[in-house]
């Protein structure tokens, strides 16, 4: 059975089921996710919309492990997130997620290799094997011959490339991406775009959270959020592909 275009007899790589996630407000409760259930499989390219206050940043911080339920349950790759310490709450982010932020989140007193071994670091490579896996990936994206420049030195649109490649240098499953054109203008927006097309042809499971539907139109599946629901869960039939051939990778 397929849905979406993504064959139904596997098993999903991330399933919210349920979840409910509310904020105390003073003496006013917030119920920024209510009853939320999705699954998501190996190799979906998904969007999340919706207008603001419908539940998608909090939708995509308990997916990243930023958060997490107030009730209901989320599943990781086959494991109940309820069920991890913080400590196996942080190496689940640093294994399995890849964050891409509107703002970049660069250090600004380092060069792009520098931001690029963070998560390495975290995961206890060698000096060696960081420097040579952060060359690696920012070569993948176009970057080989900025490694030695700091974020001040780079367009927006390099910036943002960097910081993809700070996302995938742990080769993770999935990669999160929250307004990640926001800050570009339209051309480099494209090239961005362009790059994460790539990456889902690549294997990568992706989810944009983004306001504009011309982004979320490069999607091949957009879950649009109102009042902490799923409002709609729709296959795009005709992805936005047009000119992604003519970008510069």
């Amino acid at each position: 059975m397929e849905r979406n275009g993504i064959e139904m007899n596997q098993d999903p790589i991330i399933e919210l089921l349920d979840v409910e996630r509310i904020y105390k407000m003073g003496t006013q409760t917030v119920r920024a996710l209510d009853g939320a259930s999705v699954k998501i499989y190996p190799n979906e390219y998904v969007a999340i919309m919706g207008p603001s206050g419908s539940g998608k940043s909090t939708m995509m911080n308990i997916v990243g492990c930023l958060d997490v339920p107030s009730s209901g349950t989320y599943v990781l790759n086959g494991q109940d997130v309820s069920d991890m310490d913080d400590d196996e709450l942080a190496a689940a982010r640093n294994r399995e997620i890849g964050f891409v932020f509107q703002t970049f989140n660069l250090l600004p007193r380092v060069n792009c290799l520098q931001n690029v071994e963070l998560p390495l670091i975290y995961a206890g490579h060698s000096r060696a094997k960081r420097k040579q896996m952060a060359e690696d990936a920012l070569t993948s994206v176009g970057l080989g011959d900025r490694m030695d420049h700091r974020p001040n030195e780079l367009s927006g649109g390099q910036r943002q490339r960097v910081a993809v490649a700070r996302a995938l240098v742990n080769k993770p499953a999935i990669l999160l991406a929250d307004e990640p054109t926001g800050n570009l203008d339209s051309k480099t927006g494209i090239e961005i775009m362009h790059l994460f097309e790539g990456l889902h042809n690549a294997g990568n499971t992706i989810l944009v959270v983004t306001h504009e539907e011309e982004i979320a139109q490069h999607a091949r599946r957009i879950i649009r959020l109102l009042d902490g629901k799923i409002h709609t869960d729709e296959r795009v039939e005709n992805p936005t592909l047009a000119g992604l051939e003519t970008s510069t990778p």
